[in-house]
């Protein structure tokens, strides 16, 4: 029983360490794709986006809104939801990117610098991709604003590897190593 339970592990680790990575590519084909729009298609999903949460927040919180209310909050509202979506679409592309890291033993400092370079870089390619769509820019202050989200995306994932190895798999480590 105990050699079914290490063959078992071993086999669990060396499959499932490169899948790891699975998450971030795919974050990074959304934030591409999404990028890539035209910039009226852009608006559009996003004015689109807003106008659908609004009208949801209006039937959990019983607002009562119009549709010129409606309309009116989605024009208020509209550049803010654009920028929370660049925080969050990059804090799960940090967390994304810097847990298969910390998988493969990468920890600390050198998590924070590696994962964080790989992530701001990504986010200065992708507003350099974008100089090249028509009705959109490329801007400076969209990759600090993706920094937002970098930044706790790579930390949250420090603390919750942390805790996941002094609690969870410190029990089910190799005692033979």
């Amino acid at each position: 029983m105990q050699f079914f339970c290490l063959f078992f592990k071993k086999l669990m680790r060396y499959l499932l360490k490169p899948l790891s990575f699975l998450p971030a590519l795919f974050m990074m084909y959304l934030i591409f794709f999404y990028s890539g729009q035209q910039g009226a298609v852009s608006s559009q999903v996003s004015q689109l986006f807003t106008t659908k949460l609004l009208g949801l927040l209006d039937r959990i919180l019983n607002l009562e809104l119009d549709s010129a209310q409606i309309i009116y909050y989605t024009e208020l509202l509209h550049g803010l939801v654009r920028k929370l979506a660049h925080i969050s679409e990059y804090f799960l592309l940090a967390v994304s990117v810097a847990l298969p890291l910390y998988v493969y033993r990468l920890r600390g400092f050198w998590l924070v610098i590696i994962s964080g370079i790989f992530c701001i870089g990504f986010a200065c390619l992708d507003e350099y991709r974008q100089t090249f769509i028509p009705g959109r820019n490329g801007s400076k202050r969209d990759v600090l604003i993706d920094c937002i989200g970098i930044i706790p995306g790579i930390y949250l994932t420090r603390i919750f590897g942390w805790l996941g190895r002094m609690t969870i798999f410190k029990p089910l480590s190799f005692s033979d190593r």
